[in-house]
């Protein structure tokens, strides 16, 4: 498991939650325990497993995470640092990579078009830096979320939405384009 990308989860929980002083190795022992972090514990030992040629394993620890909690994680899937779920349940994580500091609501899916037995990484979402997953939401084949963008509550992408964008509706459009804010504009 990446210490460094499960610290980062719990770190992230911790600043959403509003408590501002560093994390201690206790408190981050801790929290390994907590419910609504014990999701991410178990994605990250599926995902040390699974990068260590270790398939039963990592299986295992996925399959763990579906009968607790409703999630389905492929261990297959590459995933950044700061993930917060803020609700398991419903939740299918099938992308290629997610990246850091990423929120995923309940009910999302993310996965191929097809019934991709084999988990085909170029029939899979990349999700950028930064990215906020509304409830329901549907990023479904081989699409691009650019970093900083919103994808609305019960959203089907089926196309790339750019970084700073916020896409909603069924199928999804970008509905708010955003400029990237710059130093001197604050």
């Amino acid at each position: 498991m990446s210490m460094k990308n499960l610290r980062a989860d719990i770190e992230r929980y911790y600043q959403l939650a509003g408590v501002s002083k560093s994390v201690s190795g206790l408190w981050l022992f801790a929290a390994c325990f907590n419910p609504r972090l014990f999701p991410n514990v178990l994605l990250r030992l599926s995902e040390f497993f699974c990068k260590r040629h270790m398939g039963p394993i990592a299986k295992f620890f996925s399959m763990l995470n579906v009968l607790l909690f409703g999630l389905e994680v492929s261990p297959r899937v590459e995933i950044g640092g700061g993930l917060f779920l803020a609700h398991t349940v419903g939740t299918v994580i099938g992308a290629e990579r997610i990246g850091c500091n990423v929120t995923i609501m309940q009910g999302v899916t993310l996965g191929s078009k097809e019934p991709d037995i084999q988990f085909t990484v170029s029939t899979r979402p990349v999700i950028g830096n930064h990215v906020l997953i509304g409830a329901g939401a549907r990023i479904i084949g081989r699409v691009t979320i650019g970093d900083y963008a919103k994808i609305g509550a019960n959203a089907v992408v089926l196309d790339d939405v750019p970084p700073y964008a916020t896409a909603a509706g069924i199928s999804a459009r970008v509905i708010e384009p955003k400029q990237q804010i710059t130093d001197h504009e604050s």
